[in-house]
């Protein structure tokens, strides 16, 4: 009888991993390694630094920031040491990439929401001043506001109020949660400020996306990669560009930018813990059920994160934002319990 590639994996130890049709080059891995969100990529560090510190005899995890995009595909390739057992995502799983990590093996997952953050816009100190908006934000930033050409070239463009400077936002990638999160969260929510945009909703779903949620690409928004610390350099630098990128970047450099008001909302923890601010965004991970009696140090690592993602804890000190207790709670109960994502809660 032929055994499954995943049913071997699940049932054997992470040395006879190379037995289960992988190749001598894919060989096992004696650690965790967890790939996805530049956002959760500072906190996932530090909790597998604790890791290594509170268990000298295990290695410590690695970590990579590909972006929440790139993470997913990664994960969902499949079973096995070649494939990672984390993905670190500023935005929940999509119903796609669960139906992709199902066709291809990855049948049980664990979603924990490990905190949260807000997507912070932020100038230089002294830099230029903004109110911002959601509405105000999309009339700037969308390909084709409202479905009609991109003409605004200076913010006082978009509102009389605003400086009159030109547009200029560093900003996440297409392959980023946090990109994600900025449709979602912004600019959906300042397109359909127009009545008419909710009314296309309801007839052609797609084309309500792509008008509400595309972003220009003549200059005046410059994707900046996946590399937060750089956006943060490019608006000290220029006192008269904004960035986009997570609160704990905003937290951590607040010698040098300083955020701007949404709807006269500061992003602060405050703020994004009561959902006040409207950039606010929950952070996960997904991990693969069957690596973690194959990988060491799996389970200690979820544990860790436990261990510091309460309110005052060490997490919170480099900028995450803590969830509020019940979620907390349900988030310590996938980590005991093991309870896997169903997919039906997703879209």
């Amino acid at each position: 009888m032929k055994i499954s590639k995943a049913f071997c994996f699940a049932t054997l130890s992470a040395l006879a991993l190379a037995g289960c049709g992988q190749s001598a080059g894919e060989g096992s891995r004696d650690s965790v390694r967890a790939v996805g969100s530049s956002t959760v990529y500072p906190f996932a560090k530090a909790v597998a630094e604790s890791l290594a510190r509170s268990n000298p005899g295990l290695k410590s995890p690695l970590i990579e920031s590909t972006g929440t995009g790139a993470g997913m595909n990664l994960f969902c390739a499949g079973m096995g040491p070649a494939t990672p057992d984390i993905a670190d995502a500023s935005r929940r799983m999509k119903k796609s990439e669960f139906e992709t990590c199902q066709k291809n093996g990855v049948t049980d997952i664990l979603e924990i929401q490990v905190g949260l953050d807000g997507i912070a816009f932020a100038s230089a100190k002294g830099g230029i001043d903004m109110n911002l908006t959601p509405e105000t934000i999309y009339k700037a930033l969308a390909a084709n506001p409202y479905g009609k050409p991109q003409t605004a070239k200076n913010w006082s463009d978009v509102d009389p109020s605003l400086p009159n400077e030109p547009i200029l936002v560093y900003g996440p990638p297409s392959t980023s949660g946090t990109r994600d999160a900025l449709k979602e969260l912004i600019l959906e929510a300042g397109c359909k400020a127009d009545p008419a945009m909710e009314a296309l909703k309801k007839s052609d779903e797609d084309q309500f996306k792509k008008v509400c949620t595309e972003v220009r690409s003549d200059g005046a928004y410059v994707d900046a990669g996946e590399q937060d610390n750089l956006i943060v350099q490019k608006i000290e630098n220029n006192p008269k560009a904004l960035g986009i990128f997570g609160y704990s970047y905003l937290e951590e450099n607040l010698g040098k930018i300083e955020g701007e008001t949404i709807n006269g909302v500061e992003p602060t923890y405050e703020n994004i813990s009561s959902f006040k601010y409207p950039g606010a965004r929950p952070l996960f991970i997904y991990v693969k059920k069957a690596h973690l009696n194959a990988i060491p140090g799996l389970k200690e690592y979820l544990t860790e994160w436990t261990k510091n993602w309460a309110k005052g804890g060490p997490l919170a000190k480099i900028g995450l934002v803590a969830s509020p207790d019940d979620v907390q709670a349900k988030s310590l109960g996938v980590v005991t319990n093991l309870t896997t994502l169903s997919g039906d809660e997703l879209h």
